[in-house]
């Protein structure tokens, strides 16, 4: 059924003599070419908007996110005395860095589906570990409140729930292709 000889109007139908060898050479190279371009994503002005939320993460990363503590501490585990910090918001740190930064560097880099869905999902993922560490600061097990997040752990949050929805909608933007796709022109 995929066969091009088997599509009405297409040469090498059942009454046309068969394509010369160049001829097959040069259809099976623009397929090669055809699979190559589908598999890249052209995320267009998503781009920068993504760019821009790797900069605020970034700078947020600098804020204090667990009382004194800034986030690029609770990264390298250089705790100030007195900040207790959960093992929450040293995952959402660890993830937020691998997946929002680095992945998202790699991802504006490669331009591949597979690529973009990796940054989607776990850009996701590493939004409700995020959040799970607001909630975290804010909770205690007594009936007095936390000690609250510091506005850099809030800022990193926004920012990496904005790559999570840009990530998406380049992933989910991918064209339907089909092998009739160009012949119905």
């Amino acid at each position: 059924m995929n066969d091009r000889r088997d599509i009405p109007g297409q040469r090498g139908g059942p009454d046309e003599p068969e394509e010369s060898p160049e001829l097959a050479r040069l259809r099976a190279e623009i397929d090669q070419v055809e699979k190559a371009v589908a598999r890249r994503i052209d995320p267009g002005f998503g781009a920068v908007v993504i760019a821009v939320a790797v900069l605020v993460f970034l700078v947020a990363a600098v804020l204090p996110w667990v009382g004194p503590a800034s986030g690029l501490q609770i990264l390298l585990g250089q705790r100030p005395a007195g900040a207790a910090v959960g093992p929450l918001p040293t995952v959402f740190a660890f993830a937020a860095v691998l997946i929002g930064v680095l992945a998202s560097a790699i991802g504006l880099m490669v331009r591949r589906w597979g690529m973009a869905w990796i940054c989607a999902l776990g850009c996701f993922a590493t939004t409700i570990v995020g959040v799970l560490s607001i909630w975290t600061q804010q909770t205690t097990q007594s009936h007095e409140p936390g000690p609250g997040p510091g506005g850099g752990l809030v800022l990193a949050v926004l920012a990496v729930l904005v790559l999570a929805v840009q990530w998406l909608r380049i992933a989910w933007s991918r064209p339907a292709t089909s092998p009739t796709a160009g012949m119905e022109q």
